[in-house]
């Protein structure tokens, strides 16, 4: 939980700080749809690659957008897995007859042992991850002691591999533009930008800086209510308590124990919330001032060209 970092603002003062909200809305906007429309792995690396530049350019760190993928790391690995396992199309890379004998039990229950006495230390979790994949294979398909109980194929395709290769990293792009950003965004000038992209919606009888509003404190509230969540788990590791060990029976009274105080503490915080916007005569759905309004400037022009430039490329890349 201490790796989440949707949600959270860093002071900086990089290019993406100097940008309108509205700017970066519209341009994330833009250039999420403009890799949904890419459809080669080669393209979508090239937009990998030009992200990354935008990321030095922007002096934001990349150690700090990688901590944030981890949270959506079991899903990374599930995704491209599921992949290469369902799709059957190309060509056959890969074929080979994975064997569950006795032998092969015993050692993937040592590996399995090994690896989540390793994982307490919390250092190279993901390497110690990967290598315990690679022991799991090699005892499948590479030990052929004792007696064998039951086999299954392991067959992988030339388009399973592309396309879990291809779904993995715009996920991947897509998280990354998000958290750029929340992390490069303060929360009310967030919450003034959706206001003012919405406005054209009152036509319709949507309120947009109600809308706007609850966006903002959706988010906002997100690394607080993760942060209250790391307390109580460190408070309760204090006692005895481990939520990485014990039966699934202890394991899910565990989890009620720190969903209790978690919901105690989020309605506590929302009643704070209220009170501090009555202090301050928030009234909803009435006109609010505030000390600095949204202006444009030449940057935003430059980056809303970049983004139609990146957009009309992607439909340029669909067409043909």
């Amino acid at each position: 939980m201490k790796n989440i970092v949707i949600g959270q603002y860093v002071p900086g003062e990089g290019f993406f700080y100097k940008l309108d909200p509205r700017t970066k809305i519209i341009s994330i906007v833009f250039l999420m749809v403009s890799l949904f429309l890419l459809e080669s792995i080669t393209y979508l690396l090239i937009a990998f690659g030009l992200s990354i530049l935008l990321l030095i350019a922007g002096k934001l760190s990349i150690l700090r957008i990688l901590k944030g993928l981890k949270p959506i790391f079991i899903l990374l690995i599930f995704t491209f897995i599921f992949q290469i396992m369902f799709n059957k199309e190309g060509t056959l890379l890969v074929n080979q007859v994975m064997r569950f004998s006795v032998t092969s039990i015993i050692g993937i229950f040592v590996i399995t042992v090994i690896w989540r006495f390793l994982a307490k230390y919390k250092r190279f979790n993901t390497i110690l991850f990967f290598l315990y994949l690679a022991g799991l294979y090699f005892l499948l398909a590479r030990f052929n002691y004792g007696a064998v109980l039951t086999t299954f194929p392991l067959m992988i395709y030339q388009k399973g591999l592309e396309m879990s290769v291809f779904v993995v990293i715009r996920l991947i792009i897509i998280i990354t533009l998000s958290t750029v950003l929340t992390i490069t965004t303060k929360p009310t000038d967030l919450t003034q930008g959706l206001e003012k992209l919405m406005r054209p919606l009152k036509i319709i009888g949507i309120k947009s800086e109600d809308f706007a509003l609850i966006i903002s404190i959706s988010l906002r509230y997100i690394p607080t209510i993760l942060d209250e969540a790391n307390k109580i788990m460190l408070a309760q590791a204090s006692r005895g308590s481990d939520f990485t060990e014990g039966k699934l029976k202890d394991k899910v009274k565990q989890v009620i124990s720190l969903l209790v105080p978690m919901f105690i503490i989020a309605f506590k915080r929302s009643e704070d919330l209220a009170d501090a916007m009555e202090s301050r005569n928030f009234i909803p759905g009435k006109p609010r001032t505030r000390i600095f309004d949204l202006k444009f400037s030449y940057i935003d022009l430059f980056t809303t060209g970049f983004t139609l430039l990146c957009f009309a490329t992607s439909i340029y890349l669909k067409v043909i």
